[in-house]
């Protein structure tokens, strides 16, 4: 079978390559074209197009670019009809893949969508075109079967999230090894993650470096986006006590402390490493203020979400500065602090659905295109 799949974002080439390996462990003959990253592409898809092409973050920014997005679906298009695949496999980035489901399914090409849009967060409007485009879509967090069975009708399959098999199918590094490699000395870290679009970046190490200085007994590691190059990350590096790894993020969690963490799937990534963590986000005023009026969610971590409590501290635009940060940090360092986590951690873990994810996900197409 062939199968065309489209990831967005760094989040989905890690998905995507995951689902292609198991995709072609379910059918041998597997074709696998591609929109994504390295991942995919050392998986076995055959890449067309890389996500750093793609990644526009904010209102406005898709506002400057939207010829380029533009461009970018017409030609998605065209290959899609030149490869003539036996399913679509669209992996979140909704502003793109609903477009493309649309067209999809109106040529007669099956279409398929791993992991859902946010759409429980905002946009739930979506849900007449998912309906309406998408033959079969495969969710990954817990209550988004409920959302879209009992509240809108539309069967789904919950496949469990993809993310504890990426980390649990991952050796651990030897600490004496790793920190001797990176030239990192014996002082517990604390992870940055702070997102993987340049400008996201920049926001967040601005406020994330800024107290730095105040915690001397402390490495700080920051962990570099594959999307990026070594020297954006240059300008930040003038604190004595600040590192950078580039493409190391889960080597780095499997040995910090705490974590400063941008919002987003790195939250997950960080809990699951049972890291104890403080959320940031910063956006643009505009981009915020448009944000505030569509976005109705009590939390903006996926770990807040998925438990329904306060389980880590969110910090977002005007509550993320250096004093409040440093209160925060100081106290996910506290053992007693920590010990509340870790017990939250594990509920959560249960939560996900366990591991098998992919290889679910590949079963079942595999499966809805045999019969």
């Amino acid at each position: 079978m062939k199968y065309y799949i489209i990831a967005g974002e760094a989040s989905g080439d890690l998905h995507g390559s995951n689902l292609i390996k198991a995709l072609k462990a379910a059918d041998p003959k597997a074709e696998c074209r591609c929109w994504g990253g390295d991942l995919m592409a050392e998986a076995g898809g055959d890449l067309v197009k890389h996500y750093r092409e793609l990644a526009f973050m904010g209102f406005v920014e898709v506002l400057f670019n939207l010829r380029t997005i533009l461009k970018n679906i017409s030609f998605c298009k065209k290959d899609i009809e030149q490869f003539r695949p036996d399913a679509l496999i669209l992996i979140d980035y909704p502003g793109f893949n609903l477009r493309i489901a649309k067209w999809a399914k109106q040529k007669g090409i099956p279409v398929h969508y791993y992991i859902s849009p946010q759409i429980w967060a905002w946009k739930e409007g979506r849900i007449k075109d998912i309906k309406r485009d998408v033959d079969e879509m495969y969710v990954i967090l817990p209550f988004e079967k409920d959302f879209y069975e009992d509240k809108h009708k539309f069967p789904v399959h919950f496949v469990g999230h993809p993310l504890i098999d990426a980390i649990y199918k991952r050796s651990l590094p030897d600490p004496q090894q790793f920190r001797k490699e990176h030239q990192l000395d014996e002082r517990p870290i604390i992870a940055l993650l702070p997102g993987s679009r340049k400008q996201e970046i920049s926001k967040m190490l601005e406020v994330m470096l800024s107290i730095t200085e105040q915690f001397t007994d402390y490495q700080f590691v920051i962990a570099g986006a594959p999307s990026q190059e070594k020297e954006f990350y240059a300008p930040f590096m003038k604190k004595s006590n600040v590192y950078l790894l580039l493409n190391k993020t889960y080597d780095l969690l499997s040995l910090s402390n705490a974590a400063l963490v941008t919002s987003g799937t790195a939250t997950l990534e960080t809990a699951l490493y049972k890291v104890p963590q403080v959320v940031c986000y910063k956006g643009s005023r505009i981009s915020y203020e448009i944000a505030k009026r569509v976005i109705r969610l009590k939390y903006i971590s996926l770990v807040n979400l998925i438990l329904d409590k306060p389980v880590v501290t969110e910090l977002i635009q005007t509550d993320l500065h250096s004093e409040r940060l440093k209160r925060e940090l100081e106290n996910i360092l506290d053992p007693y602090q920590r010990a509340k986590l870790f017990l939250d951690y594990y509920d959560l873990e249960t939560a996900l659905g366990g591991k098998g994810a992919s290889e679910k996900t590949a079963n079942l197409i595999v499966n809805s295109l045999s019969n």
